[in-house]
């Protein structure tokens, strides 16, 4: 991990532990309300791995709290400026490509606001969100192709998708020039399953 990734990797474990913590909770009760293993949970609040985003979105799910109350510390105030690479990039690909989360809005209904870049050949196959979930995507440079349910949509500069986000989905970069796309993400009622009551362990 970089120095960048290790310093977001435990600012999320911390908030993973505080949030856990604050519901009286063990980790095996956080373990099972987010379908993830003890070891995992374990690693997370250490600090010690760089977990998925589908990873983080269980936990965020189980926790109530939504993706970017993990990776973004509390705001004493309701305007929040995120300024150019101050971001928390949850996604690397193996080529360079980056999914970056620039904003957000608490829970229960979350909006998730990402910057993606995909290097050619690039793609992010996504695992179904919570139910409810809808994506919203512009590209902004290049272009790429988005599988919804097994469906491929083609897009170029400048074209926009809006799709259901709780299927399995992924976003893929054909080409041989960089593709880049700005991308929302809207989570109703994240945690209302949840609450503050503890699953069973």
């Amino acid at each position: 991990m970089t120095v960048d990734t290790e310093s977001l990797a435990r600012a999320i474990g911390a908030r993973v532990k505080q949030e856990r913590q604050s519901r009286r909770w063990t980790l095996d009760q956080l373990a099972a309300a987010a379908g993830v293993s003890r070891r995992m949970v374990v690693n997370v609040e250490q600090g010690s791995v760089n977990p998925s985003v589908g990873t983080l979105l269980r936990l965020s799910d189980a926790l109530g709290v939504g993706l970017p109350a993990l990776v973004e510390p509390p705001a004493p105030k309701p305007v929040r400026v995120t300024r150019r690479g101050e971001g928390a990039t949850l996604w690397t690909g193996e080529s360079g490509g980056r999914g970056v989360l620039v904003a957000g809005t608490t829970s229960p209904d979350v909006v998730e606001l990402w910057d993606w870049t995909l290097e050619p050949g690039e793609s992010h196959a996504s695992e179904p969100h919570s139910e409810g979930t809808r994506e919203l995507l512009q590209v902004l440079d290049g272009g790429i192709v988005v599988e919804v349910a097994g469906q491929s949509y083609s897009l170029d500069t400048g074209d926009a998708l809006t799709f259901p986000g709780d299927v399995a989905h992924a976003y893929i970069n054909p080409d041989d020039q960089p593709a880049r796309f700005s991308l929302t993400v809207f989570e109703p009622g994240v945690g209302t399953a949840h609450r503050t009551e503890p699953p069973n362990a």
